[in-house]
Parts: C-alpha cells; structure tokens; sequence
C-alpha cells in the first residue's frame, strides 16, 4: 500500500509540475500569435489516452508518464518534424519570431517552476509555519556523526553557529558545511567552553566519500529497546535483502529457538522475513541460512526483539548516537555487547557490519532536550520574503551538490523515479507533498535550463548565439544537436533508474 501511496503522490506531483512548465511555453508562445500545434502531458508515442482539438492546439494526455510537450510550429524539438522545416517560414511559426521573443518562449518553463516553488513555499510557510530549534538551549548537545571526530566536534557538542550566522536546526549544520562552504564552526563543547573550529577545505568531498553527507547533525535520542532485528548487509543473487526484519524460523517466533545452538546454525530453514508491509517465507539452505547469519550480526549473536543494548565494549550506551559512535569503532569487527533482558543483563558478542550497523531497528526512542524546539508561525507578508529565501536555497543548494555527482559515489547514488517517490511520505501528508512539490518544481527549473541539447537551456544557448551573432545556427546543426541531447538524456535516464532498479534488487 505504501508504495501506491508514494506512486500516486509523485503522478499527482509531476502532473502538476509538467502542466504549468509547459503553460510557461504556450502562454508567451500564443501572446507573440505562434501556433501551438499540439499541448500533451506525458508522451503519446503511437497513440494518445486522450486528445482533443481545441482551435490549432491538440490537447491530449499520453501513455508514457516522463514528462510532457508543446509542440510549437516552425521549430526543431523532439518530434523532429524535417517536412515542415523545408517549407517556407509561416508568420505563425517560432522560426519567424524575433529571437528576443523567441527567447521568452523557451524560458517561460523554467520561470514558470522557479516562481511556482517559491509560491508554494509562501504557502506552506503562511498555512504550515516553520519548525526550529534554540540550539543554545540543547543541554544534551547535538547527535554527531562518528567522522567528525578528527576534526574536534562529537555528540554532546553545539554547533551554535557556522561562519558567523546563527543555526536553526541541527541539519543546518550538514547544509552549511557540504553545500554552502561553510568552515568555521562556533561550537559549545560539553564542558561548557565555546571553540570556533575551523574545518579543512574539501572537509565536504572526505565526508561525501566517507559517509555519504546524510545525518551528521541531528537531534539526540535516548537508546530503545529493539523492535525487530534485521539483514545489515545483503548479498547479490541471494533470497534477502538489506533492511528486511527476520520475523520468524521455520514458523516461531526468534524467541522460541536457540540461534546460538551449533547444530541449528548448521541447517537450512524456512525464514520469514518483512519489509514493513508484508510478509515472505522463503527457503534457504544450509549455505543460505549462513550467509544470513553473516548479513544479520544481531541477530546471529543472539540479540532478540524486546531486549535492549545498554552498553558495547564497555561503553554505557545512553543515546542512539552513542550506539552508532560504538558500531562505528567496531566496523567489520567482533565486539562484546550487553543487552538487558527483562530484569537480566546478558553479554554476548557480534559483529558490527560494513556499513557499521549490526541489523536492529530500535523502539521507544525519546527526542531529548524537546523543549528547545519551536514553532513559527508567519504572517501572509511575512511569509512572502521567507518562501522566497527558502526557494533561492533550495536552488543554490541542488546546484550546489551537484559537484558530488562527479564523484564515484555520486555517480552511483543518482536516482531516478524510485528515488523521486521515495521523498514523499508513505501515508499521505499534504504538508509533505506541497514541501516534496516545491523542491521537485525547483529541480526541474534547474535541470531544465542546464545547457543541454533538446532541453529549455539548450535552445536557449542556440538563441544566445544567434543574438550575439547575428546569425542563426545552421538547420543541420540544430537537427544534429537535437539527436544527441535525446540520447544523453534518454541515458541518464535509464542510468538513474537502473541504478534504483540495481538498489533494490541488490542493495
């Protein structure tokens, strides 16, 4: 059900999205009297779910969901329409415009999804209002990732401000310093004293390299009891996959069996597994049953759902970043853990796994130091200048992480529709989808704009051209620029969803 959830909202979303892009280019188009011959959401290769002709203007919806059109007459696009070209420029054609309106025409799109993202921006903020956080007031300090160690800042600490301006959100911190350049950390450490730390230069490529960027600041939380224990580290062409919660052997419950019994380790069995919305039995033989035994440390060591991990390597574990910092230190090693068991204290030992987790979801976790979290609310005028500083930084920011692209791990953490469903929520949430709304308008108006053939920003280069030299590009040029943009963005498009296709089915 969640992924119908998701899948509905990103259809509803993109439906939105693609009609009033494309309204952006027939509005200016239709006020310089250029002929719309055909106005589509989604691509109607062969044939169409709908079409009316209204006018010049075909109105349809098609069958293929990766965007949407406006075919305009007297010009080069993805239709690739040769015959009209040979003929003479009509008055009504895009060719016979001047090039400044020309230039209004294939920017209204992208002006179109900027203004539309800061709008709902405004909305939100004016309906919604904002969360923050009085970080001076945190008395636990901050959850921080184990990888800033080495540059003096750990759980516990307060980033109060970076680079001089205050922060509002522990999150903020990460932005600042992976997308906005920031250096210079005012930090509260836990004894009291204030240090400004300042960071190395490519601070932001070592942490994208190391961990990925995602959750080096947060709000702390109290350690939990486990909820489920799951696989940590899947393997290809195997019958489980990283993150499924071990529910139950051969039909118990795990706390009916002895994982530890040698014997039992020895044989295949049926297990069943869940993904959080159903569940799958599957048979795995005796190499199979030990594979999972490696993918799933916790649960190969004997931990068990309802007990609770109050201290690793000798460490008292108090808050869920204490857990983390301890699997950190221990990744792809053996430690020795305590788990409370009712009213027992039992030790045993795991490993901690690659990716330096063990495979347990946790229950009963408690934000502290709650009260330093506050609500603003903002009037409508208020929220104007607000949305729109929130649409330029959310802009500057997806541009600006665009450099890890270049990377190894960027090139492979590049997403494509999996990933785009997977920023909304699993039950339906119009705060989120209007927020997840917002950021996808402003991604299409950046991506669109990018200076690649067949895209807004590659005809508007070719325009550009034309107004500096005078001169139009030559037709073959067009016609040969067209082809290869449609090939470099029909293989990022089939790269990024492979590579949601590859997470799923390989982790």
């Amino acid at each position: 059900m969640e992924f119908w959830i998701k899948a509905a909202q990103l259809l509803l979303s993109l439906s939105i999205l693609v009609v009033l892009h494309e309204f952006g280019h027939y509005i200016p188009a239709r006020l310089f009297k250029t002929r719309v011959e055909k106005f589509y959401l989604f691509f109607n290769y062969k044939f169409s779910l709908f079409k009316k002709k209204i006018g010049d203007t075909e109105w349809g919806i098609g069958w293929i969901p990766l965007g949407g059109y406006v075919k305009i007459s007297g010009m080069i696009d993805e239709s690739m329409d040769k015959e009209q070209m040979k003929q003479p420029p009509k008055p009504w054609e895009f060719r016979s415009k001047p090039a400044w309106q020309r230039l209004i025409i294939m920017t209204g799109g992208v002006i179109v999804n900027l203004i539309l993202g800061m709008f709902i921006y405004i909305c939100i903020l004016f309906a919604w209002g904002q969360d923050k956080v009085n970080v001076d007031q945190l008395d636990q300090g901050m959850a921080v990732h184990p990888y800033m160690e080495r540059y003096g800042v750990v759980s516990g600490d307060n980033v109060l401000a970076v680079d001089g301006e205050r922060v509002y959100r522990p999150d903020e911190v990460t932005k600042r310093i992976m997308v906005r350049g920031g250096r210079n950390l005012k930090v509260k450490h836990q004894d009291g004293s204030v240090e400004t730390i300042k960071l190395p230069e490519y601070v932001d490529y070592n942490i994208f390299k190391k961990t990925g960027g995602a959750g080096m600041f947060e709000m702390r939380a109290t350690n939990g009891s486990i909820s489920h224990v799951a696989v940590a580290e899947g393997f290809r062409n195997q019958k489980f996959d990283a993150g499924l919660a071990i529910k139950k052997i051969d039909g118990k419950a795990l706390n009916k069996i002895n994982i530890l019994d040698p014997k039992f380790r020895k044989k295949g069995h049926k297990v069943t597994f869940s993904n959080g919305e159903e569940n799958t039995t599957v048979s795995l033989n005796s190499k199979e049953f030990k594979l999972l035994l490696w993918g799933a440390p916790a649960f190969s060591a004997g931990i068990l759902p309802g007990d609770k991990i109050v201290s690793m390597a000798g460490n008292e574990i108090q808050y869920f970043d204490e857990l983390q910092y301890n699997c950190h230190k221990a990744r792809k090693k053996y430690t020795d853990v305590t788990v409370q068991r009712g009213d027992s204290l039992i030790q045993l030992r795991t490993r901690v796994s690659s990716s330096s987790t063990v495979g347990v979801g946790l229950d009963d976790q408690k934000i502290v130091d709650f009260d330093a979290k506050y609500h603003e609310n903002f009037s409508f005028g208020a929220s104007i200048g607000a949305g729109i500083t929130m649409g330029y930084w959310t802009l500057h920011d997806y541009a600006a992480q665009m450099k890890y692209i270049f990377t190894e791990k960027g090139a492979s953490s590049l997403g494509g529709f999996g990933a785009i469903g997977n920023l909304f929520a699993p039950t339906w949430d119009w705060q989120i989808f209007w927020e997840r709304t917002a950021l996808i308008s402003i991604i299409l108006a950046f991506m669109n704009i990018l200076p690649i053939p067949a895209l807004d920003g590659g005809h508007v280069v070719f325009l550009l051209y034309e107004m500096i030299t005078g001169r139009e590009a030559p037709e073959k040029v067009l016609e040969v620029a067209q082809y290869i943009g449609i090939v470099i963005i029909l293989g990022l498009v089939l790269y990024a969803n492979g590579n949601d296709i590859f997470r799923y089915f390989f982790n």
